[in-house]
This record gives C-alpha cells, sequence and structure tokens, in this order.
C-alpha cells in the first residue's frame, strides 16, 4: 500500500474542506432540508480540484507565490469566498503583504457586501501602515455592520489603528470617515469619544478635550464620553473634570463612579475619593472592589474600626466570585492591610494569620515584608532584616524590593543611620537612580546633616530636572530651618509647577510664607492644603499658624483631628511639645 507523504495530505485535506464550505457540509449538522429542496452543488470539478491541490502544496513548500497564484485564479474562477480568504492567509503566511492587500480587494470587489472581504482589506491596509487608503473600507465597516452592532464597531475602532506610526493623519482620516456617525444623534457620543481616543493617542488632548464635549453635548448621559474625560483628568487639563462632574449628577452607572475615584487618588485627594466610593457602596452594595478602595482610605486616614469592617467585606464579596489574577491581586491587598490593622493593635498573631491567607505568589514578598515590620515590632530586628534578605531575587526588580522594603524598616524603628548607610552603598553603584537619591537625601535630613542633603538633592535636580520631590524637600527644609526664605519659595513654587494643587507641596508653600511672616497668606494656603488632604503634618503646621493669628480653640481642634489621623507624626508631636500644648 503506497503511503502519501504528510504535505500531500495535509493539501488534499484543506482543498476537501474547501468544497465542504461551499456545500454546507463542514457545517455543524442541521435538520434535513425538505424533499423538494435541491441538494447543493459544489463548483469543485476534477480540473479545479486538481488546480488547488498543486496550489496548496506550492504554498506549503518552496513556492508560496505560485500557491497564491492557483488559489487566487480559482477563486476567480468559482466566486467562492472560502477560496478568496485562502489565498489571503496564503499571503499572509508568507508576509506578502501587497499579495494580501490584491486578494482582498478582488475579493471585496466580487462580493461588496462581504463584512470579513472589508475587514481584511482594512486591516491589511492598516498593517502596510497606508493609513490615507484607509477611509473608504473603515466607512463600509460601518454601514455593512447591523445598526445595532455600530457601537462596538465604533469602540473597536482605536485598536485598529493601535500601531499606525502617524497618528494624527490616523485621526484625521478616522474624522473623515466618521463623518455621518458624528452627525447621527445615535452614535454621536461612540464617534466622537472614539475621535477623542485617536486624538489623544496623537498627543492632542485638547481635541481629545473637545471630542469628549462634543461628546456629551450630544448625549448628556452617554457612558462613551465621561469615560474619555476620566482618562484626560490631570492637573494639567482641568477641563476634563467638569465633564465627569456634570455626568455624575444623573444616573450615573457605579462603574464610572469608580473611575472618577480612582483618577482623584491618583490626584491624592483622598477625601473627595472616600466620598464617590462612599455612595458606591450604598447604592451598589454588592460591588467588591469599592469595599476594597474605602477599606484602603480609612486605613490610610487610621480609621481601623470602620477599614476592618470595609475590608472584611470585600473578602466575603470576593471569595464567592470567580477565581482570576484581578481578584487575587484584590484579597492580597486586602490581606496585607488586615495584617497592617492587626499590627498597630499589637496584634502580631492576628496579622501573620491574615498573611497566612495570601496565596497570589505575586504578593508574597510584600507579605514576608509584612511579616518583617511585625518581627521589628516586636524589637527582633535582626531576624527582620535577615527575613528580607532570604526573599528570592528573581528579577533585579525584587533586589530592590528588597532593599526598599529593608530601608523603609530601619526608617520605621528610627535606624537612621544605618538606613542611610545602606542606600548610600546602592546610590554608589547606581547613582542615576532618582528615587533611592532622594531617600538617601531624606535620611540625610533625619541625620541633621543639612550640606549633604543639599548636596544630594542638587545632584537629583541636576540629573532630573522634573524631579519635583526634590525641589519641594529642599525648599521645605530651608524653611523649616528658616534658612535662605526667598530661596526656599521659589524652590517650592517651582515644584508647584510640575504638580500644580498638590496638598503637601502647598503645605511646604504655606509653611514658608508663615516662615517669612506673611500670617494671613500662610493661613489662606494651609487651610486650602488640609481642606484638601487632611493629614497629621498639614494639620500640625495650619494649627500652629492658627495659633500664632490668636485663634486657639480652632488651632487645638486641629491638632485634635491631626492626632486621630495618625498619633505619631513626629512633626505634630513636636509642634505639641514645642509650643506646650495638648490638644
Amino acid at each position: 500500500m503506497v503511503r502519501m507523504n504528510v504535505s500531500f495530505r495535509l493539501a488534499a485535506g484543506a482543498v476537501i474542506m474547501i468544497a465542504l464550505a461551499r456545500t454546507g457540509l463542514a457545517q455543524p449538522a442541521a435538520p434535513e432540508p425538505a424533499p423538494s429542496s435541491p441538494p447543493l452543488q459544489s463548483a469543485l470539478d476534477a480540473e479545479l480540484f486538481y488546480q488547488l491541490l498543486l496550489g496548496e502544496l506550492n504554498a506549503r513548500g518552496a513556492e508560496p507565490a505560485a500557491g497564491f497564484s492557483l488559489v487566487l485564479d480559482g477563486a476567480r474562477r468559482t466566486n467562492d469566498p472560502a477560496l478568496y480568504q485562502r489565498a489571503v492567509e496564503i499571503a499572509l503566511q508568507s508576509r506578502a503583504g501587497d499579495a494580501a492587500l490584491q486578494a482582498a480587494r478582488a475579493w471585496k470587489q466580487a462580493h461588496p457586501n462581504s463584512r470579513d472581504a472589508n475587514r481584511y482589506v482594512l486591516q491589511i491596509l492598516l498593517a502596510l501602515n497606508r493609513v490615507a487608503d484607509s477611509a473608504e473600507p473603515l466607512q463600509a465597516e460601518l454601514a455593512l455592520a447591523d445598526p445595532r452592532e455600530r457601537i462596538a464597531v465604533l469602540n473597536a475602532i482605536p485598536r485598529f489603528f493601535a500601531r499606525v506610526s502617524d497618528k494624527q493623519l490616523a485621526a484625521s482620516v478616522v474624522e473623515q470617515a466618521l463623518a455621518d456617525a458624528l452627525a447621527d444623534p445615535a452614535t454621536s457620543p461612540a464617534a466622537w469619544s472614539t475621535l477623542g481616543r485617536l486624538r489623544l493617542a496623537a498627543g492632542d488632548s485638547a481635541g481629545a478635550l473637545e471630542a469628549a464635549r462634543r461628546g456629551q453635548a450630544a448625549n448628556p448621559a452617554a457612558e462613551a464620553p465621561v469615560v474619555l474625560a476620566l482618562e484626560l483628568m490631570d492637573p494639567k487639563l482641568p477641563q476634563a473634570e467638569p465633564l465627569v462632574r456634570k455626568y455624575l449628577e444623573g444616573n450615573p452607572v457605579p462603574e464610572i463612579r469608580m473611575g472618577y475615584a480612582r483618577a482623584l487618588i491618583d490626584a491624592q485627594r483622598y477625601s473627595e475619593a472616600a466620598q464617590q466610593v462612599q455612595v458606591v457602596t450604598r447604592a451598589k452594595p454588592e460591588l467588591a472592589e469599592a469595599w476594597l478602595i474605602q477599606g484602603t482610605l480609612q486605613a490610610q486616614d487610621n480609621q481601623l474600626a470602620a477599614a476592618e469592617e470595609s475590608l472584611k467585606r470585600y473578602v466575603e464579596l470576593a471569595t464567592a466570585q470567580r477565581s482570576g489574577e484581578e481578584r487575587n491581586r484584590g484579597l492580597a491587598q486586602a490581606y496585607l492591610q488586615l495584617a497592617q490593622i492587626a499590627e498597630k493593635r499589637r496584634d502580631f498573631a492576628g496579622a501573620n494569620q491574615w498573611l497566612d491567607r495570601i496565596e497570589n505568589s505575586a504578593d508574597l514578598m510584600a507579605a514576608q515584608n509584612r511579616r518583617a515590620s511585625i518581627l521589628a515590632a516586636q524589637g527582633r530586628l535582626d531576624e527582620a532584616r535577615k527575613l528580607i534578605r532570604s526573599l528570592p531575587e528573581r528579577s533585579p526588580s525584587d533586589a530592590r524590593m528588597k532593599l526598599s522594603a529593608e530601608v523603609q524598616l530601619l526608617r520605621e524603628q528610627k535606624q537612621y543611620r544605618a538606613a542611610y548607610d545602606l542606600l548610600a552603598q546602592a546610590t554608589a553603584k547606581d547613582p542615576r537612580d532618582a528615587d533611592l537619591l532622594y531617600e538617601q537625601a531624606m535620611l540625610a535630613e533625619k541625620l541633621n546633616n543639612l550640606p549633604e542633603m543639599e548636596r544630594l538633592l542638587r545632584q537629583l535636580i541636576a540629573a532630573r530636572p522634573d524631579y519635583h520631590h526634590a525641589y519641594n524637600a529642599l525648599g521645605y527644609s530651608l524653611a523649616d530651618r528658616g534658612l535662605r526664605l526667598p530661596e526656599a519659595r521659589q524652590l517650592i513654587q517651582k515644584a508647584l509647577e510640575f504638580a500644580p494643587g498638590d496638598p503637601f507641596i502647598t503645605d511646604s508653600l504655606g509653611w514658608v510664607e508663615f516662615r517669612m511672616g506673611n500670617l494671613a497668606e500662610a493661613l489662606r494656603i494651609l487651610e486650602g492644603a488640609y481642606k484638601s488632604r487632611p493629614d497629621a503634618e498639614i494639620a500640625a503646621h495650619f494649627g500652629e499658624v492658627l495659633w500664632s493669628a490668636g485663634q486657639r480653640e480652632r488651632a487645638q481642634a486641629i491638632w485634635r483631628e491631626g492626632m486621630l489621623l495618625n498619633p505619631e507624626n513626629e512633626t505634630l508631636q513636636g509642634t505639641l511639645k514645642r509650643l506646650r500644648v495638648k490638644p
């Protein structure tokens, strides 16, 4: 018995599947047609079978171009969509983009109403970076789509153009192609949002914002424009946030309110974020993520009982969900927060029990760091450091995380010299690491070595002129010591140029104004900073300025709030001790 070789069998099988596709026999079994219905006939005669078989053999062998030509010729002779698609696939597999486009266009010409043919033309044009030619097939993609699917098609367009090199041209072509959709009230919000995303990808934030406005004007209740506005929210583009707030005045979906809360957290506007999350937990208490974020914010504000309740509610909801990466990461975060709460209560056994529940390997390092903190809190600092150093290093980032964890551990235990020396060794190996250099400077300040702190921060500013934390730290340290106050103000104002509205940098500016004797201006600035971000350190400064202005009852009230937020804050404790005040 003669055995066929593998290539021949595969080629023959491909030809047979094409023939079956034409007759419908390759589809799942269906009810038999009525006796009066004639059976479908295939155009696959012996000559065509041989041609296609030869084409498949060439396509799988050393002459894919010849195979492509034979299959495409067969497609034209039979007008068969399956053969046109096969010709396109052969060309794509051979990385012959122009040939693939030729076959796709021939298919589209033969079957003008075929969405598959049109989509191949569009995707191949974009893969070839022929953006200018994509307007017509993009218009056809929308026109051929079922009206119920057009919003989904519009939402998918930015993905089609994600890899093109000329993003500005892409935005221009899409705007031309979507002219009708932009004007149609039914599709206008989605179309403007799609155009906005393409403008944003091209670096045109103002154009993207205008697109979001136009989309919301078409339908204030539409979700797509407000999602775009959330992506645009930035201190340098404050006009985006009013679009979000306008949407929230209506009947918003909780997920978008959660997106707004996340944007507020990114902007360090934690109290506002907490208010938004509370609305969600009341309106949709089954939304697990809302409880996780609420618990995290409450823990950050030292509301331990409320945070524990929220986090346990999240754990209850999340464990009932299907297992997945996002769910596992959220549970690990909740367990870490609950362990930290237990640790603050000196419940070390309870803290370890929460840590034992972490299964996500990516979070095991964070869990071990928490264990190390528990050991240090029990006076076993050497064991804690050994625990951190024993963690495996699978990548350079693991080594960096271990270093940061050990430094933070030493800082918490007020072992500033040991932490400084550890960082000095690291920055000597990599002086370009801005974050480590900044941390070293902050530890020099803790050691009251102002010249060394200034040297390090100046070095950092020279290497990274946009590193705003360095300007703020140097300006605040000078102001706190009453040194070179005009220069201190300039440094802090420079930091605010990079991070407008940052409450901690605003606090520094208020403090330098106080040191310069500008009491009314200091009060105005610090009141705004504290309202934006209730924090123990800001409370210390705001309270002292109030105290100096004769508003002593209000000062004590602010200090009491600060003690509730963080009774261990060194600045607040030092202020109260220096002024001999018991809040």
